[in-house]
Formats: structure tokens, C-alpha cells, sequence
């Protein structure tokens, strides 16, 4: 029995006793007075409370951050996806990933929306560097990090960090490696580049790479959009146009794809050697086969861990560096078994 039962019962014992009005009406008011008071007292208690556990609640949430990514149909993005992924883990934050599927308006959009549902940090590799900026603007007015990677981003823009390689430098390796093919060869080079011009990063790759070359004749560059069967159409017209063409570049992986199933397609292992960017399986068998003589093989998962653990310090308070330099490897025969593990 609680004490204002108990309070209650004593009361209604000395009410019968009580002939008086005006005695019977003193003690009420004091008991009612004494009861709201404490009613009010247990209700600020309360809210004190309920304010205290959602402040609790909210200090133990977990930072949740979102990675806006390109497509989820090229494996360098999915390693770039379990590389962020297990940052988070990691670091115990929450992340989300969105697949824009090659649509820079759905990246933009995509950003947005985070920015409004109040995301801790944005991890964003851009279709459009540029015109992907008013959207991360938005998310630095309102205080959210971005960590770029891959693409790189206006050296003005507010993001915090750059992750990912030296792509021109990367460019600019192959071609040195291209050269030195070249001349051990004995006969002319005539090479041809399968592109992805709508892709800021891949014409970096193509610019730093064609700049470079020496003594080597480029016959034609088309546009494979980064998209598989674009590229494969694309490096078969290539070829058709160009029968004495004896080599090609692919600036990523849809592009190295592509050109690869263009060779075998028509037969051409003999006589194209096919250098690229982004090893897969199909790369793999090709410098087994002899026709793929080298890949540029950039560390996808890094990337997206650097991009992850550069968001979580900057959550925390830390200074982070604004350049994440990524170091590549050029992949070929002497090299390539380090690598089969990644795609048993």
C-alpha cells in the first residue's frame, strides 16, 4: 500500500468525526495542495529525465556516414565499397552506400538528401567534378565533411580530403612502360585509346598517358561512356577502322573489359597487346594468355578505408591531411600472381 493510500484512509476516518464545513474543508485543501505539489514535482522529475536519456541517447548514437558512389556494376567500385565498409566497422560508425548507376544528377540529388537527414560525413566519388560542387557546398554550409576520392574535385572546393592516386603520374608510368615495350619490339607502335570522355578522371588517365608516349603514333581514341558493352562496340569499331593497329589503351575497368572481349571477339590475340587500368579476372587471363601486357592496378579497398578513417577523424576533432595519396602497381606477368587471391 502506498503512502497516499495510506494518507487517504486516515483521512476519510478523521472526516466522520468532523460535524464542521469548515473543518472538513481545511485539511482537503492542505491534502490537495501537498498531493498537486508533488504530482508537479514528479512530472519536472520526469521530463528531467526523458531530457536526460535522449541526451544519452543521443551521445551514444553512432556517426552514420554515406558513401554517394558511381555504379555498383564495375568491381573497383564494390572493392572501393568493402574497403569503406570495413573502416566503418572498424571505426564503429554506420554506413550507407548509394549507387547512382552513372547518373550525375542522381549523385547530386543523392547528396542532398543526406545533407537534409543530417549525415555525420559524406565519402563522394564524382561523376561530374564539376558539376557535382553546388551539392557539396550544401553539405559544407551545413557542416558535413566530404572526403573525395578518385575523382578529383576543384582544388577550391570545400571538401576536406582527396583520396585516391596521381592519376596524370599513373598516366604517365604505363606510357613509360609502353615506350620501353615499343622499342624492344623492333616495329612501330600503333596504338588505340578506349576512353570514358565522360569521365573527368579517365581523361586525366588518357591525357597524363598520351602526353607521355614516345615515338609511339595514337591512330584513334573513342569513348567506351565507362560502361562494358559501350566499351566493347566502341574497341571493335576501333579495330575495324584501324586493321594495322597493333595495341590498345583502356583508360578503367568497363573500357579494359570492353577491349579485351573486342580482341578475342575478333580473334586479334596475336597481333593487339592490350594495356589498361583496373585489373579483373578476365585481365588476369589475358596476361596468362599473353595478349594483356600490363594493367595499372590501384588499391580500390584503400581508397575507400582512407576516405572512411579521414571522415571519422575530422568527427572526432582531428586535422586530417587534405591530399590521401594512394600508390598504385603496374601488373604484368612478373608480377601478377600476388594478385589472383583478390579474385578467387
Amino acid at each position: 500500500m502506498d503512502h497516499d493510500t495510506r494518507h487517504d484512509e486516515s483521512h476519510e476516518r478523521s472526516r466522520t468525526a468532523i460535524p464542521s464545513h469548515r473543518q472538513e474543508t481545511q485539511p482537503m485543501t492542505l491534502f490537495t495542495r501537498r498531493k498537486t505539489l508533488a504530482l508537479l514535482i514528479a512530472a519536472s522529475f520526469g521530463s528531467a529525465l526523458a531530457f536526460t536519456t535522449a541526451a544519452v541517447h543521443a551521445q551514444d548514437a553512432k556517426p552514420t556516414f554515406a558513401l554517394v558512389q558511381i555504379n555498383q556494376q564495375a568491381l573497383f567500385f564494390n572493392q572501393m565499397n568493402e574497403g569503406a565498409q570495413m573502416a566503418a566497422d572498424e571505426a564503429g560508425v554506420e554506413l550507407v552506400i548509394y549507387n547512382a548507376n552513372n547518373d550525375s544528377a542522381a549523385q547530386n540529388s543523392a547528396i542532398e538528401t543526406y545533407v537534409t537527414e543530417g549525415v555525420d560525413g559524406l565519402v563522394v566519388v564524382a561523376i561530374d567534378v564539376n558539376g557535382i560542387m553546388p551539392a557539396v557546398e550544401q553539405a559544407d554550409a551545413a557542416g558535413i565533411p566530404v572526403a573525395a576520392v578518385d575523382a578529383i574535385l576543384p582544388e577550391e572546393g570545400p571538401h576536406k580530403a582527396q583520396v585516391g592516386v596521381d592519376n596524370a603520374q599513373a598516366g604517365a608510368d604505363m606510357a613509360a612502360y609502353v615506350n620501353d615495350f615499343a622499342a624492344s619490339g623492333g616495329s612501330d607502335m600503333k596504338l588505340g585509346v578506349v576512353g570514358a570522355l565522360n569521365s573527368f578522371i579517365q581523361n586525366v588517365r588518357k591525357d597524363g598517358f598520351v602526353d607521355a608516349l614516345d615515338g609511339v603514333e595514337v591512330v584513334a581514341t573513342v569513348d567506351g561512356q565507362n560502361v562494358q558493352d559501350i566499351a566493347l562496340a566502341a574497341a571493335e569499331n576501333l579495330m575495324t577502322a584501324n586493321p594495322d593497329m597493333n595495341a590498345i589503351y583502356a583508360t578503367g575497368e568497363p573500357a579494359l573489359l570492353g577491349a579485351i572481349a573486342a580482341v578475342e571477339s575478333q580473334g586479334r590475340q596475336d597481333d593487339v597487346t592490350v594495356f589498361g587500368w583496373d585489373l579483373t579476372e578476365q585481365a588476369i587471363d589475358g596476361i596468362d594468355a599473353g595478349y594483356v601486357e600490363a594493367v595499372v592496378q590501384q588499391s580500390p579497398a584503400g581508397m575507400g578505408a582512407a576516405a572512411v578513417e579521414a571522415l571519422v577523424s575530422l568527427s572526432s576533432g582531428a586535422e586530417v591531411t587534405r591530399q590521401v595519396d594512394v600508390p598504385i602497381t603496374i601488373v604484368t606477368k612478373d608480377n601478377v600472381d600476388e594478385f589472383r587471391d583478390m579474385f578467387r
